[in-house]
């Protein structure tokens, strides 16, 4: 049998069947099964993601993202014709105004206006937020200015909910998602969808790494529309990534390349870690303080600068984030483990299982 041509998205597709679409997250976050996937002997073996201490070793670093989903999702209508719309804020530029995607009927125009309700239906009706439409970018995403205006986050808070990714099932995300959809290390407000490898840690995970000698950094990555997004073009070489913006705080960066020089290894919590990382060195030339917007695109072949190993959830068929872990473990490993994966049960997606490349 001939190698599969891995830039041909049909070679990063994967039968799953439906049932093992996690849409409820674990009684605990700690409750998660984890796959161990050993690159070195090519052998996968299962275990829990309150295992993960003695997985690694004292001296380790974990490095997590420490990003804020916000509520980011947004219900409406088209004022001057009461039509509903809803959609999702994207980010805030530094005037202020918005970026915004959505749906609704008939084509929007530019000078026309949105009216957001309150996410609290028990709010004052006479409450709403305006978007003002000022015009279509070439992606089809749309720049408003907010009114009343302010910081974004601050006005999400009171007239969004979050943003769960499509296949969860839920239009509206209850309490158990507002809290579960979130890690418990989250600072930096700016997300529009979870760095979902974080959602299985506790304080008491946490506090057991430590009390085992392994380390933990933090670096930003406010998780944007194309992170989870599948592949649209039938090669990877014409996909394009969106940006999103991401940071290396200078502690990070050295704290990070003294658990190197030292021999010990550098654990990235999820794939949009690894992007920080990478793309601080990709940018840069070396870790060390940095903050900007990446477009990295990791596949096979990329040579990684920093990252050891990667703590990962179960991702999509035919997205660039089970590229991303190919490049990391190999294609054949990456597929044989999500073969695997499936035969055992594991749940999948965001409040799904791991998966610990080593």
């Amino acid at each position: 049998m001939s190698a599969p041509d891995l830039n041909d998205i049909s070679a990063w597709q994967y039968d799953l069947p439906e049932h093992l679409i996690a849409t409820r997250p674990a009684a605990r976050r700690d409750d998660a099964r984890l796959m161990l996937v050993d690159t070195q002997t090519q052998k996968i073996s299962h275990h829990r993601i309150r295992d993960l201490p003695e997985l690694l070793q004292p001296g380790d670093r974990l490095v997590f993202n420490d990003t804020k989903v916000l509520q980011a999702r947004l219900l409406g209508f088209r004022t001057s014709t009461k039509g509903r719309w809803e959609g999702l804020f994207l980010e805030e530029l530094p005037d202020r105004r918005w970026r915004i995607t959505g749906q609704t009927r008939g084509r929007l125009r530019a000078g026309e206006s949105l009216t957001i309700e309150p996410a609290d239906h028990h709010a004052a009706r006479s409450r709403s937020l305006q978007l003002l439409l000022e015009e279509q970018c070439d992606d089809g995403t749309w720049i408003a200015s907010p009114c009343p205006s302010g910081a974004s986050f601050e006005i999400l808070e009171s007239f969004g909910t979050l943003p769960l990714p499509p296949y969860i099932g839920r239009s509206i995300a209850s309490a158990e998602d507002r809290d579960r959809y979130q890690t418990v290390f989250a600072q930096e407000p700016g997300a529009i969808a979870a760095p979902t490898a974080g959602l299985h840690f506790t304080p008491e995970l946490l506090a057991s790494c430590a009390q085992h000698g392994i380390e933990e950094s933090y670096v930003t990555l406010h998780v944007g529309i194309g992170t989870f997004r599948p592949v649209s073009t039938e090669k990877l070489s014409d996909h394009r990534m969106h940006f999103e913006w991401c940071r290396v705080p200078g502690q990070t960066a050295a704290d990070v390349l003294n658990t190197k020089a030292a021999g010990h290894l550098v654990t990235a919590v999820g794939t949009t870690t690894v992007r920080t990382l990478e793309a601080a060195v990709a940018e840069t030339g070396s870790l060390s303080e940095w903050q900007g917007r990446t477009d990295l695109f990791i596949q096979p072949g990329f040579r990684f600068q920093v990252i050891d190993r990667l703590l990962t959830n179960f991702h999509l068929p035919g997205s660039t984030l089970i590229v991303l872990v190919a490049a990391l473990a190999g294609y054949d490993l990456i597929m044989e483990a999500y073969r695997v994966a499936v035969e055992q049960r594991y749940r999948f997606y965001s409040y799904g299982d791991a998966m610990l490349i080593a």
